[in-house]
């Protein structure tokens, strides 16, 4: 498969202080990435930098084979990048329906099949995006990310402080949007086990540098070396 996604030797941080250094990886269509690591290691701002949130201190950033290293936010997203931000950005003022729609690009996501994949969001679609739950803001906030119909979907802690039930539906919809969907992900998740599960590779960070990349069944399937990475118990 061709690449769709590919660092080389990515240096980023937040003006002058760098958080990651040496960064590779390479993402074909299709695919799927967990990444893993303990709190402050740098996994946020990966997903920053490859969306052009961060500053970029060296190295190559590709997306279809195009450097996209200088390209503002609003232009990855056009090439078709799309990203669930960690606390999830709802537009509190806007309704459910105005919340997804603000987002819309051509292509095969629609209103209506956002809505089908998210019934519930389909009967809340009148509320003020302040006046639903936790785990509905999450999944507006998912909706609103295919809305722009992306190629690659970066996700940050998509199931973080959600309750049992809401975060079984969430991995539902995951396990859907990466098997059945022409979809890249990106998956950013405290629980290691939930990700490896539902991903093909995974990058294991420690203090900014990459320390494990390689399939998550393997990694899945040695909890020695697992809680090694990152202090699974």
């Amino acid at each position: 498969m061709p690449e769709l996604l590919k660092l080389s030797g990515v240096s980023a941080g937040y003006g002058p202080t760098v958080v990651l250094e040496g960064i590779a990886l390479a993402l074909a269509e299709r695919s799927s990435l967990a990444v893993l690591g303990r709190n402050g290691v740098g996994k946020t701002t990966l997903l920053g930098t490859i969306m052009g949130h961060t500053t970029l201190h060296g190295g190559s950033l590709e997306f279809r084979g195009q450097s996209v290293a200088r390209l503002p936010v609003y232009e990855r997203a056009k090439l078709g990048m799309g990203f669930v931000p960690q606390g999830r950005w709802i537009f509190p003022s806007l309704t459910v329906e105005e919340n997804l729609t603000v987002a819309e690009r051509p292509g095969p996501w629609t209103l209506g099949r956002v809505y089908e994949l998210f019934p519930r969001l389909a009967e809340r679609r009148g509320n003020m995006g302040n006046q639903i739950s936790g785990g509905e803001q999450q999944m507006l906030a998912i909706g609103r990310a295919l809305m722009g119909n992306p190629t690659l979907l970066l996700m940050d802690e998509p199931m973080e402080g959600l309750a049992p039930i809401i975060v079984d539906a969430i991995l539902l919809v995951l396990q859907r949007l990466i098997r059945e969907e022409a979809l890249t992900v990106v998956l950013v998740e405290q629980s290691a086990r939930l990700a490896l599960q539902v991903t093909e590779q995974a990058l294991v960070l420690s203090r900014g540098q990459v320390v494990y990349s390689g399939s998550s069944a393997e990694l899945l399937a040695d909890p020695e070396r697992l809680s090694k990475l990152i202090g699974v118990q």
